[in-house]
C-alpha cells in the first residue's frame, strides 16, 4: 500500500504561461532547458519539469506530494494528466520566473534519485476564458469591479504533481 510522505499546498504565479519544478541544484534558465510548453500541460528534460498554463495573470495552486511508492489513480476530478521522469539530488525548487520562488530546496524523503512524476491539472480553460471574457465586456481593468472578478479566479487553476522514487 503507498503512503504520503509530503503534501504542500503552494500558491504559484504562472510567469511566462509556466512554473517550474526542478533539482535544486539546477538554474532553470540555463541554457539546454526544456522548451517552453506551449498549449501542453508539461515540457521536460532529465532535471526540471516546466508546468503550462493557459494564462499569466490569475495565481494558481499547486499540489505538490511525495510518496513512497505509485499512489492510486485520481480519477475523473482532474481535467489533464502527464508523466515524466526526473532526476533529483535529493531536493527540489519550484520557481516561478520573474515572481521568484515558490519552494527553494524542498528535501525529499526518498533522497537521491530517478522521481516519476505525475501532473495533474484543471480549470486551466475555464480561467483563461473568464479571465478573457472580462475584457471582451468592456471592464476597465482598473475598476473595482475587474479587480474583484480577477480575485474571485484567484487559485481557481490548479495542479496536482505527485512524485516517488523510481523502482
Amino acid at each position: 500500500m503507498s503512503r504520503r510522505l509530503i503534501r504542500l499546498d503552494i500558491p504559484v504565479f504562472p510567469d511566462r504561461r509556466m512554473f517550474r519544478v526542478h533539482d535544486a541544484t539546477v538554474d532553470p534558465d540555463a541554457p539546454g532547458g526544456p522548451l517552453a510548453p506551449l498549449g501542453a500541460l508539461i515540457s521536460v528534460n532529465r532535471e526540471q519539469i516546466w508546468v503550462g498554463s493557459l494564462q499569466e495573470h490569475i495565481g494558481a495552486r499547486l499540489f505538490l506530494e511525495e510518496w513512497d511508492i505509485a499512489p492510486p489513480p485520481y480519477g475523473d476530478e482532474w481535467e489533464d494528466e502527464a508523466k515524466a521522469v526526473i532526476y533529483f539530488r535529493g531536493a527540489l525548487s519550484v520557481d516561478m520566473g520573474s515572481a521568484g520562488r515558490a519552494v527553494d530546496r524542498l528535501q525529499l524523503a526518498g533522497g537521491v534519485g530517478d522521481y516519476v512524476v505525475r501532473v495533474f491539472a484543471r480549470n486551466r480553460r475555464e480561467v483563461n476564458r473568464l479571465y478573457n471574457e472580462l475584457f471582451e465586456r468592456g471592464v476597465d481593468p482598473l475598476s473595482d469591479e475587474f479587480q474583484q472578478a480577477r480575485d474571485a479566479l484567484e487559485g481557481h487553476e490548479q495542479y496536482l504533481m505527485q512524485l516517488w522514487r523510481e523502482g
